[in-house]
């Protein structure tokens, strides 16, 4: 009788003990999505891809090779915007696939197209952030007007595609020779 009641005990304490766990786990799954977008660590981050970039070679393509900086920002800019929505918005409509997700030249159009790319791209990225941060959102739900994905599959989508791209533009920059090691 004492050992059931003992046992009964211990199955208690570590019934309340779990839900503080699985809080840590989550906070500390959040905190790592976190870090994966915002690049560093094993990956390079937005800024440091871009930094130093001369305009004159934002519409440059290196030989044989089918990517100027400004196609990639683009590609980029217009994919995060997609999973970004995907996640929160049950009337998105995603671009035709594959080429609604690429800009139609090599160049932008100007200084401001490059600007607003630039600037849509951050925003966006800290809108995924936010929503990754959140801890009313469960990370581990499928997203309701989705096809199984959850929040957490898209965060990790998302940078994922980011840093294989930002790869990308460090290659074409050091193509081009803008690029210091």
């Amino acid at each position: 009788m004492a050992k059931r009641a003992s046992a009964q005990a211990v199955s208690k304490s570590q019934a309340a003990v779990r839900p503080e766990i699985e809080r840590r786990a989550h906070r500390s799954l959040r905190q790592h999505l976190l870090e994966l977008l915002r690049g560093g660590n094993a990956h390079l981050n937005f800024e440091e891809a871009l930094a130093g970039l001369p305009p004159t070679l934002r519409g440059e393509r290196p030989h044989e090779l089918p990517y100027s900086p400004w196609r990639l920002l683009e590609h980029m800019r217009i994919a995060q915007w997609d999973i970004l929505e995907f996640s929160r918005n049950p009337k998105h409509v995603s671009p035709e696939f594959p080429a609604g997700y690429w800009p139609d030249s090599d160049a932008p159009p100007d200084d401001k197209a490059w600007q607003q790319s630039v600037r849509q791209f951050r925003d966006d990225l800290k809108a995924m952030q936010a929503l990754v941060e959140d801890p009313s959102i469960d990370l581990f739900a499928p997203i309701p007007h989705g096809e199984g994905q959850t929040l957490l599959r898209e965060a990790l989508l998302l940078a994922d595609h980011n840093a294989y791209h930002l790869g990308q533009l460090v290659t074409v920059r050091r193509l081009l020779g803008a690029w210091e090691s």
